[in-house]
């Protein structure tokens, strides 16, 4: 009897010092995995998700024209949102419906991007759309969009549909009604745009699309022309953008093209008339406009980029051969220097907004712009966001 038991007390002592002894063993290791699964990009931040899904039929023509002459004014109404005392971030995917040029195995239908805060590359990507033909079925276009998209678990964020169109909403093999279930479930909030005519939209089940979810049906005319109303504060604005330009320091294999692109933008929102490439000089100027993944301030300031890891090859031109202490002073100077910019930026459209206010008498609220914005603004109440 006694054997067996100084054996098993032998043993259990044994597991206990290896067990003890491999937990001491590597605690540095286990720590690093702890801060390494805690870390988040955006600790405490809600986000703004937006799926725009817009039908590239020959008929659409007016509605891609107002979706890039109005982007940019969509994004700075967001960026005036905040919920509690924190800034949400912004993210935006496009899609494209009923464009016979697309693959009809699928659809007719194409993710042009996938969620992003990079607001250059959904510019890019909203000036390379063209219209062509036309099966449009939404219901399709709305689940592939649900299926496709990370929309995450997050209670707080706001996540929005909107789809634009004037065909039947029931056209398609898949129902919009199911595709309205799959929404609920995933706390997605549908918006529906009739390109055309009110009644004819309700007719047509656009506002059945939307009301199954709680979202907003709205009409707009799609050929109506965008207009900017200028401002005596523009030509300031945007003489502070080509100095906010000279801020960025492109790095790695992205940099250079990345700067390349981001003048090409400018350029494109200049084509849509110089008062709607001032409003994506304020964009600019906004907590929105983030590119740590190429320009080395936004990658230093959110910790995605270690100056002493930085190769050689890597580093544009202007800081090849210099020291650390070098490059961290020339970037701690374009830090500085972009604050000082993007604050002037800001302060000139107050000015600019409240003068507008004044001008316009118009009260235009038949595009796509205020169309979205009203519907966006209607549902972040309910999730307790608010507006500046």
């Amino acid at each position: 009897m006694k054997t067996p038991f100084k054996t098993l007390i032998l043993s259990l002592s044994l597991i206990g010092f290896i067990a003890c002894n491999a937990n001491n063993k590597k605690p540095q290791e286990h720590l690093a995995e702890v801060v390494k699964t805690e870390k988040h990009p955006h600790p405490n931040k809600q986000f703004i998700k937006v799926a725009l899904l817009l039908d590239t039929s020959n008929s659409m023509d007016g509605l891609i024209d107002q979706a890039k002459a109005q982007l940019w004014d969509i994004v700075n109404e967001l960026s005036y949102a905040k919920y509690g005392q924190d800034k949400p971030n912004l993210q935006i995917a496009l899609y494209e419906y009923g464009n016979d040029g697309l693959n009809g195995d699928e659809g007719y239908i194409r993710q042009v991007i996938s969620f992003s805060n990079d607001l250059d590359d959904i510019s890019k990507e909203l000036f390379s759309l063209t219209t062509n033909g036309g099966n449009e079925y939404c219901g399709q276009v709305i689940q592939t969009s649900l299926n496709q998209l990370n929309w995450g678990n997050n209670p707080d964020d706001l996540k929005l549909i909107f789809i634009a169109g004037n065909e039947p909403f029931t056209q398609g093999k898949v129902n919009y009604k199911d595709a309205a279930t799959n929404a609920n479930e995933k706390d997605v909030t549908i918006n529906t745009i009739f390109c055309g005519n009110y009644s004819q939209g309700i007719s047509t089940n656009w506002k059945d699309g939307a009301k199954l979810t709680n979202g907003d049906y709205i009409a707009i005319n799609h050929n109506q022309k965008t207009v900017h109303i200028a401002s005596p504060y523009d030509d300031k604005i945007l003489i502070l953008n080509r100095q906010l330009n000279k801020t960025y320091i492109g790095y790695g294999s992205r940099g250079r093209d990345k700067v390349a692109e981001q003048a090409i933008q400018d350029r494109n929102a200049s084509s849509y008339g110089y008062a709607n490439a001032v409003k994506r000089s304020v964009s600019k100027s906004s907590h929105f406009y983030k590119n740590s993944s190429w320009d080395l301030v936004d990658a230093i300031e959110n910790d995605e980029v270690v100056i002493e890891d930085l190769k050689e090859e890597t580093l544009p031109k202007e800081l090849k051969g210099k020291s650390e202490t070098e490059i961290k002073a020339y970037i701690e100077a374009k830090k500085k220097e972009r604050a000082i910019i993007q604050k002037q930026i800001q302060d000139l459209n107050v000015k600019r907004t409240k003068y507008i206010s004044e001008q316009d008498k118009s009260k235009n609220n038949n595009s796509l712009e205020s169309a979205m914005t009203k519907a966006i603004k209607e549902q972040a109440k309910k999730k307790k966001y608010t507006w500046d």
